[in-house]
């Protein structure tokens, strides 16, 4: 079984092939604004104007025709909506024209999904990136979220003091390199409330000692240890609400060496496994999608690519993951009580599903 996926939820569009469970190819493209951060209908013209190249290269270097592909997956988000848009579109046009099952991966879960590739069997997936900061497990029989930002995302947030400070984009790296020059740590606010992170504060605390002149390499040492200290604190936090032996890592900012260490460091400390894809898996990329697609496709679960005004309306796709699932998450099911009384109707006309305990959803029912 070859399945294709494309990934296009940002700045980057990205293509990768997939069989039985290994990764043949992971084409990444990302769009690079000269100046600023990224404007979704600039970022959207980029993946309409490398769509095709990438594909095509992601299928020369796997070494598969389009005529082997049995199903093709795509990025249905959370992202921007024109970058969507073009991913969703191209990933559609395969599916007509070769007559595939089309395939909706939720973005968060493929990062944790790719996690098997290293190891991971049902660990706490700490999410960082530039739009996204997640702590999310597998719980109850969905994907939940159990920790988030209150704000802004951490790579935003970095990405933000990096334009003040003139470091080109994307300025993670750049602030991971200045960070080991650092000296002195300057105090900055730490924001954590329960699971849950803020940015914004520490944002405007770092820039305010940018404007007083204190050491570029001392506010971004600074700024790494308060940020990765409030990020492990809430994974270990996650870890030990859920009774779970493993940590995974994704995201872009999950190439960051500091925090690495900090996350890993703390969870032997526990007795649990650390885990972190390689550089090309933590990124925005299309193999993780590909991945996560087929895993979705032996448990049967797809969409029709026709046209809408050729099918039925129905509330069908793309759905949650169901459940029970054995074939895509090792981690045990168990059923929720029914409910006591009816519930308000859900998003699709039918019962609302029962509220979770602990936990939010991480997508709805019916999206």
């Amino acid at each position: 079984m070859i399945l294709l996926g494309i990934e296009s939820t940002a700045h980057t569009f990205s293509c990768g092939v997939v069989k039985e469970g290994e990764i043949l190819s992971n084409v990444i493209d990302m769009y690079r604004p000269p100046e600023g951060g990224i404007h979704p209908r600039e970022a959207a013209e980029h993946h309409r104007e490398v769509a095709a190249s990438v594909i095509g290269e992601a299928l020369k270097r796997a070494g598969v025709k389009l005529s082997e592909i049995d199903a093709v997956g795509y990025s249905k988000g959370p992202g921007l909506g024109p970058a969507l848009r073009v991913g969703a579109t191209a990933a559609r046009t395969l599916a007509v024209k070769l007559s595939l099952p089309l395939i909706p991966v939720n973005h968060c879960v493929a990062h944790l999904e790719v996690g098997r590739i290293v190891g991971a069997k049902d660990p706490v997936l700490l999410y960082v990136s530039g739009g996204n900061t997640q702590v999310i497990s597998f719980s109850e029989g969905r994907y939940r979220i159990f920790g988030e930002t209150q704000d802004i995302g951490v790579g935003n947030m970095l990405d933000k003091f990096a334009r003040e400070a003139s470091i080109p984009f994307p300025g993670g790296p750049e602030i991971e390199r200045l960070a080991e020059e650092g000296r002195r740590y300057i105090e900055l606010p730490y924001s954590v409330k329960g699971m849950d992170v803020a940015f914004s504060g520490i944002l405007t605390a770092a820039l305010t000692c940018l404007k007083r002149g204190e050491r570029l390499e001392d506010i971004c040492f600074s700024l790494q240890e308060t940020i990765f200290a409030m990020l492990t604190e809430v994974t270990e936090r996650a870890m030990a609400h859920l009774k779970k032996s493993e940590v995974l890592l994704g995201g872009g900012v999950a190439r960051n060496r500091r925090l690495q260490e900090m996350v890993r460091t703390r969870a032997e400390e526990r007795g649990a496994t650390f885990f972190v894809p390689p550089p090309d898996l933590c990124v925005d990329n299309g193999a993780m999608i590909a991945y996560t697609a087929e895993l979705m496709y032996r448990a049967g679960i797809g969409v029709s690519p026709e046209p809408a005004d050729r099918r039925a309306p129905s509330c069908e796709g793309p759905p949650r993951l169901p459940s029970p699932r054995p074939p895509l998450h090792n981690a045990p099911h168990h059923p929720s009580p029914p409910p006591s009384r009816p519930h308000p109707p859900g998003p699709c006309g039918t019962s609302g599903p029962r509220p979770p305990a602990r936990g939010r959803p991480l997508s709805p029912p019916c999206t």
